[in-house]
């Protein structure tokens, strides 16, 4: 008999993931065939609507910005020193320079608060126009009463009117690129009176919030005033130049809110009640599609995700099923590898199996204890090698501290000399003393002078150093060995490098809870890079005593916890500060050893 295509697998494992997959593979196919068959419409369609609150929300901020520009025409209509300036009556001098005077501040008040204006006048039909502060005056070139946005506000008869953008040439010696608001101020019942009041709009506000708009790396909005006019297009010297063409008619005739060209394009339009203006949004569809491809990409990875979980969720079924002899078979993988820490096994049937594995688990429990035994003479072993590496005197220091006696004693520096040999004999004595694990801090301050009177012996025109040990943390007892390495590493690396004498200080002081240690160092200090790399293991510097900074942080960490350490502050040619932070009242390591 031919076998199935189940039984040709090796295990019950394979098999059951074999058909789990065939089943996640079926339905994953028949989810992609239907989640990208509509994506083309669903992307269109929520860009569309995406872009069209895009579009409304750009017109209600011109909207609001408009209402606030007719607000300020309003204004100006309501006063009463304008409505007598245009009134037509006959005033003093006096007065007449008053009125001017005072309708000019309020100007010159407006254009203070509002950098965006670029001109407000008060044309009046009978005395003279004022315009901004007062200094500027209408074009001797130019009438005035035949400009478009005149004329148009005229015929608003007090309405307020907004035209197209162009350039303002009506005032003399100034030609910017504006949207101007106009309103008449006429009144029958002072025929003699009357004018025009105009606000100039700076172009780029409208422009600014136009292209603060993004619709892709190709797409534009642009707006158009009630009769088709371009109020703002961002290529509009093209366009008036014959260079590009507009879909203007189109968007004016259309009375839907979106529409797509066969070119490939989609307009999407925005009437406003206010203004009348109409903002168009022009977005490519081939940009629009590129979020239908990102659609499917992600339809890819959401089906390749799901494969892999039913393929794990095959895995953990066909692991429950196959549990008790999997169990003995990783078990006794674990055994092979020579892993009997994690190799016991928990009895739970009285079978064949469950005999196996309880003679299994008395094989593993007695490997165990000698894994223990080994485990606490590794213990032993690395406790004695940071005994050995806190003992370290490097040879290059100890020659060069002997050959200074020497020269001193060729000197007939006895003093020097006996002072030298003196701190000399108490650094090898704590250094081969290690007995003691633990001391206090008065003692390891102690060693730390006693190393700096050597090197300030040595270096005595290079080094100067201060110890500021509050009195009350004296007693304090602390690993040994801490300050030595980072006062050997400062003067080393820091204050050798410097030009002239250096000052080195060690700190210490009380914190709430915890004890603060500090070396600091005015020497030529580090960079950012050095110092994010300074607990990296180096090659081993001969002048150094091989207690590395890494070393200091991590007996810190297994004696104390990992929440304590060094930590560094540096920058270049100002020096270092090295602080050792532990905590108060310590006497035993967190694991009772180092």
């Amino acid at each position: 008999m031919k076998k199935s295509l189940l039984t040709r697998f090796r295990s019950i494992r394979t098999s059951i993931i074999f058909s789990f997959a065939l089943l996640i593979v079926f339905a994953l196919l028949i989810f992609l065939l239907l989640s990208l068959r509509f994506t083309r419409e669903t992307v269109l369609e929520n860009s569309t609507e995406y872009t069209s609150q895009l579009i409304g929300q750009v017109n209600n901020d011109i909207d609001s910005y408009i209402g606030y520009l007719e607000n300020i025409s309003l204004i100006v209509a309501g006063n009463s020193d304008v409505r007598d300036y245009l009134s037509g009556q006959e005033f003093s001098q006096e007065r007449q320079e008053e009125l001017r005077n005072r309708i000019t501040g309020v100007f010159k008040t407006i254009t203070d608060t509002r950098n965006d204006i670029i001109n407000i006048a008060l044309l009046s039909r009978k005395e003279e126009p004022l315009i901004n502060r007062g200094s500027a005056r209408l074009n001797p070139y130019i009438q005035v009463s035949e400009l478009s946005w005149y004329q148009e506000a005229v015929e608003a008869e007090g309405k307020t009117v907004i035209s197209s953008s162009h350039v303002q040439n009506a005032i003399h010696g100034s030609y910017d690129w504006v949207v101007t608001l106009s309103r008449s101020m006429d009144k029958p019942e002072e025929p003699e009176g009357g004018g025009i009041f105009f606000v100039d709009l700076n172009y780029s506000v409208i422009s600014d919030l136009c292209e603060r708009l993004s619709l892709g790396n190709r797409g534009y909005i642009y707006i158009l005033d009630g009769r088709g006019g371009i109020v703002y297009h961002p290529q509009q010297q093209l366009i008036y130049s014959g260079l590009k063409q507009e879909l203007i008619s189109e968007v004016m005739e259309s009375k839907k809110t979106s529409f797509l060209t066969g070119d490939g394009r989609l307009y999407t339009i925005s009437r406003s009640e206010e203004t009348g203006w109409i903002v168009v949004g022009v977005s490519m569809v081939s940009e629009l599609m590129r979020r239908a491809d990102a659609a499917r990409g992600i339809y890819l990875l959401i089906a390749l995700a799901l494969f892999l979980a039913a393929l794990a969720l095959a895995y953990l079924l066909s692991n429950e099923i196959t549990k008790p002899i999997k169990a003995l078979e990783r078990s006794m993988k674990e055994v092979e590898k020579g892993n009997f820490a994690h190799a016991a096994l928990a009895v739970r049937e009285e079978n064949e199996i469950g005999h196996l594995s309880r003679n299994f688990n008395m094989m593993t429990e007695e490997i165990q204890n000698l894994i223990e035994q080994r485990d606490r003479e590794q213990q032993i072993k690395r406790k004695s090698e940071l005994k050995a590496l806190q003992s370290q005197i490097n040879p290059h220091f100890l020659y060069n501290t002997l050959d200074s006696i020497i020269w001193m004693a060729e000197w007939g520096k006895n003093q020097e000399v006996v002072r030298m040999t003196s701190s000399l004999a108490k650094l090898l004595r704590r250094s081969i003393s290690n007995e003691q694990e633990v001391v206090t801090v008065a003692e390891e301050v102690e060693y730390t002078e006693t190393y700096l009177t050597i090197q300030k012996m040595r270096y005595k025109d290079k080094l100067e150093y201060e110890v500021l040990v509050e009195p009350e943390i004296m007693q304090e007892r602390v690993i040994k060995l801490l300050l030595q390495p980072l006062v050997e590493n400062a003067i080393y690396h820091g204050i050798k490098y410097k030009e002239g004498k250096g000052l080195l200080r060690i700190l210490g002081f009380r914190k709430g809870d915890e004890m603060i240690l500090k070396v600091q160092d005015d020497g030529k200090g580090m960079d950012s890079d050095t110092l994010a790399h300074i607990f990296e293991k180096h090659t081993r510097d001969t002048r150094s005593n091989g207690v590395g900074l890494n070393n200091v942080n991590e007996r810190i960490q297994i004696y104390y916890g990992e929440e304590y350490g060094l930590s560094f502050r540096s920058e270049p040619e100002k020096g270092t500060e090295a602080m050792i932070t532990l905590p108060l009242g310590k006497e035993e390591g967190s694991n009772g050893e180092l």
